[in-house]
């Protein structure tokens, strides 16, 4: 926990085709930690659309940002895009190295691996996703907010919100943690349980994979790549 006289920065990548939620969720938690101020930025400081084009407007671009007490990684199809940048995997690696904790957020978790992260880190990630963290060096656990060290990870989407309340515990004390639950009135009650693909129907749990197969096969043959250039052996691919 760090003393709450200690100011925190905390900034989060934005890009085109982020998903909002990866980003939004997280915000609304991280954003009301006491004593911090909370940034997001792109590679410009020009707005960019998320996957579903809702307009997004970054604070400043990655190269005024100082160095970050947090550094938060949202996911979202447009990761695949940046998964050869060396500008944001480098300023990605660059801000983990000096920061106190870093968040990954759904397929944010490529992004780190890209950066060379991921190395011996339990990790998670979306579901559809979940089975190239090995072709990245990490150690795949199946939870839906894992901590390995200084490292949050979420699985995707509504699960940054988990994960963020977790990491400002962390910062801040379960006290701190658990009034921002209460104030945002965090107290799920779902419908239906299709959360998850061992609760979701089968055909359900069917279509939803063939809505993300395209996506999912680029992100497995980028993963390969990265890992022959990672030195990273890895036989085959989990079963999804």
């Amino acid at each position: 926990m760090i003393p709450r006289d200690t100011h925190l920065q905390i900034g989060a990548l934005v890009f085109e085709g982020v998903d909002q939620i990866d980003l939004t969720g997280p915000f609304e938690v991280l954003s009301r930690i006491p004593n911090s101020t909370y940034r997001i930025y792109g590679k410009s400081a020009e707005p960019v659309r998320d996957l579903r084009g809702l307009r997004l407007t970054p604070d400043a671009a990655l190269a005024d940002a100082q160095q970050l007490d947090v550094l938060h990684v949202p996911g979202g199809f447009g990761q695949e895009a940046l998964m050869d940048d060396a500008e944001v995997l480098g300023w990605i690696a660059e801000q983990a190295a000096g920061a106190h904790s870093v968040f990954s957020v759904c397929t944010g978790a490529l992004l780190c691996g890209a950066a060379g992260l991921l190395r011996g880190r339990r990790a998670t990630t979306h579901w559809a996703s979940f089975h190239l963290l090995p072709f990245f060096g990490a150690i795949p656990v199946n939870e839906r907010v894992v901590v390995d060290g200084n490292w949050v990870f979420a699985a995707g989407v509504t699960a940054g919100i988990d994960g963020a309340l977790r990491l400002a515990a962390e910062l801040r004390g379960d006290d701190v943690a658990k009034a921002i639950q209460l104030y945002m009135v965090y107290a799920p009650e779902p419908p239906f349980d299709s959360g998850t693909p061992t609760t979701a129907p089968a055909a359900i749990l069917a279509q939803a994979r063939k809505s993300v197969a395209d996506i999912t096969a680029q992100r497995e043959a980028t993963a390969r790549r990265i890992a022959a250039r990672l030195g990273i052996a890895v036989a085959a691919a989990a079963a999804q």
